[in-house]
């Protein structure tokens, strides 16, 4: 019987199939002993699992490139540091030895005592890390029972389940599953973000989809409008093949403005950069007509390693990344690394009560100044081959920029010194993440070229929301009044400077929020190379002047819902 169930859009795209569908993970294993006979044979089987998931990540890992690795890369490093974790790996050997515990029960007893040590930690950030233990060890009793001829496929299924990590989200579309719907979770999400970079078509916060969907049963699934048809009748089938049709001819529209300027209708110019961190990523890039490279994570570098690397590393990289963009602009984002970030390096702390108000970004980077200077002679050395510039993140005030400033004027005149080869002249940007320097941005803009907001961040850090956690996912937007504001105060600063500012956040990539800055007065964007295209065709048919002519209407808006009903009047 047909039945619509309703959930949040997070991506875009129509899938047709049969459900698959996943209870919230529980280990709920009975208590189960073993003779001291078999202990042996039941420690091989349980390292076995461990061994196979080891792989099954590593291979993953191996097989992401881009800002796909950037965004995947984390958990999955995560992951990996607490399937090594000795105090997992002991505490199960001790139970299996000595409490003569199955397996599967030991698994359940180590989940149960860390969720514990996690659940009693007074921060909220390490509390959430009991998803991952979870993950883990859901991962490695999935392994423990695993038979190749019995594994069911997913290819051409429909995922119905509580939520999806990032990690998994990978895995999944690399096996063909067609959608995923969930029970919770946010369209601003990581795994959202994810979900939109593949392609793969994602509802979130269809809360009665575990209740009404079962095995087996036919899905209709709308990642636009976030509408979930279960046991679809004529009429749905008939509007499935029609939204298909019409998304695979707007593909083919979209392929035809690889070339064609981002012009307004109205004859305004506006630059779309692009945020990378790989070869694939600035090939990409170049040919879909970026205007550059607005963002070039540089954490790559770092993570997943044991040792930090040289100067003569750093350079080949970023020397690659201005040859691959044939004399366009490249922004080089100095590392932006904290404790949130898997790192074997010993760089970043391990343990902070709380990483995202901690050591990191520019902060992290002053405090290891060697490390700092080694990546700004490598940065510098590379502008020899191309327009570079130098954007420094998590800036919260004047002084870390004089002393950036300082640094960089040394190293440019330490290595003209040495006979290489440098631009003339190096631009040095912040990154706007913190509330605290968009207030203070007069204060400091005369020792910068330029700006990047980093919109994720600041919306977070002024609402006071963690995007990744479920029950703040209606808080987390950037459609606050607040956040409007500080954009509009930004951007107003820079162009009263004439300094040039771009966005780099999601906002950027996502074509639904095109009016909303062109109408603050943005006229850089830098975004993932995979919705260049879409945000171009969106700016394409914006009306600049009649955006620009509204804009007080819009920064009176007092609630979220008022800026939507704005926006309502700019959709395509």
């Amino acid at each position: 019987m047909r039945q619509a169930l309703p959930g949040h859009g997070a991506s875009r795209g129509s899938a047709l199939g049969r459900a698959r569908v996943r209870l919230p993970h529980a280990l709920d294993v009975a208590e189960e002993h073993i003779e001291a006979a078999a202990v042996d044979a039941e420690l091989i089987k349980l390292h076995t699992a461990i061994d196979t998931v080891r792989i099954e990540m590593h291979a993953l890992r191996d097989r992401l490139h881009g800002a796909l690795a950037h965004e995947v890369g984390e958990f999955l490093d995560l992951h990996t540091l607490l399937l090594d974790d000795p105090e997992l790996l002991q505490g199960l050997d001790a139970l299996i030895r000595t409490g003569l515990y199955s397996a599967n029960y030991a698994l359940r007893l180590q989940r149960d005592r860390l969720a514990a040590v996690f659940a009693g930690m007074e921060d909220a950030y390490f509390r959430s890390r009991i998803d991952d233990i979870d993950q883990v060890i859901g991962r490695i009793h999935a392994a423990l029972h695993r038979r190749d001829s019995d594994v069911p496929g997913v290819a051409g299924e429909i995922l119905v389940t509580d939520n999806v990590a990032p990690a998994e989200l990978a895995q999944l579309q690399s096996q063909g599953v067609m959608a995923v719907v969930t029970s919770a979770g946010s369209a601003l999400s990581h795994s959202a973000i994810l979900a939109r970079s593949l392609h793969l078509p994602l509802v979130v916060g269809a809360v009665l989809a575990l209740q009404k969907i079962n095995d087996g049963d036919v899905l209709m699934v709308d990642g636009g409008n976030g509408l979930i048809v279960l046991e679809p009748n004529a009429g749905d089938l008939r509007a499935h093949r029609l939204r298909t049709r019409e998304l695979a001819r707007e593909r083919k529209q979209l392929h035809r403005l690889r070339r064609e300027p981002t012009r307004t209708s109205d004859g305004v110019d506006i630059r779309l950069f692009a945020n990378a961190e790989s070869r694939e990523d600035v090939a990409e890039a170049h040919a879909l007509g970026a205007a550059g490279v607005g963002l070039y994570r540089t954490e790559f570098l770092f993570l997943q390693r044991n040792e930090l690397p040289d100067e003569d590393e750093q350079f080949r990289a970023y020397r690659d990344v201005a040859l691959g963009m044939t004399g366009r602009a490249v922004t080089i984002r100095t590392l932006d690394l904290g404790a949130d970030k898997a790192d074997r390096t010993g760089l970043a702390l391990t343990d902070e009560p709380n990483p995202a108000l901690g050591l990191r970004g520019v902060r992290l980077s002053l405090a290891r100044d060697g490390l700092f200077e080694t990546q700004l002679r490598a940065i510098v050395r590379a502008s020899g081959y191309g327009p570079m510039r130098v954007l420094v993140p998590m800036v919260s005030s004047r002084e870390e920029i004089i002393t950036v400033r300082l640094l960089l004027k040394k190293v440019t005149h330490d290595l003209r010194s040495e006979g290489h080869e440098i631009a003339e002249h190096l631009p040095l940007g912040a990154m706007i993440e913190v509330p605290a320097a968009a207030i203070a941005l007069p204060t400091f803009i005369g020792a910068i070229d330029f700006l990047s907001i980093g919109t994720n961040d600041l919306v977070q850090y002024t609402l006071a929301a963690d995007r990744n956690n479920e029950a703040l996912g209606d808080l987390y937007t950037p459609l606050h009044p607040a956040l409007l504001r500080l954009l509009s105060m930004i951007i107003k600063t820079a162009d009263a400077r004439g300094k040039p500012v771009a966005v780099c956040g999601e906002m950027a990539g996502d074509a639904l929020f095109a009016p909303l800055l062109l109408a603050l007065g943005l006229c850089e964007f830098s975004l993932h190379p995979a919705t260049l295209l879409e945000v171009r065709r969106a700016i394409r048919g914006c009306d600049h002047a009649q955006l620009r002519a509204s804009a007080p209407a819009l920064l009176r808006a007092r609630d979220r819902q008022s800026i939507e009903k704005w926006l309502l009047q700019f959709s395509l």
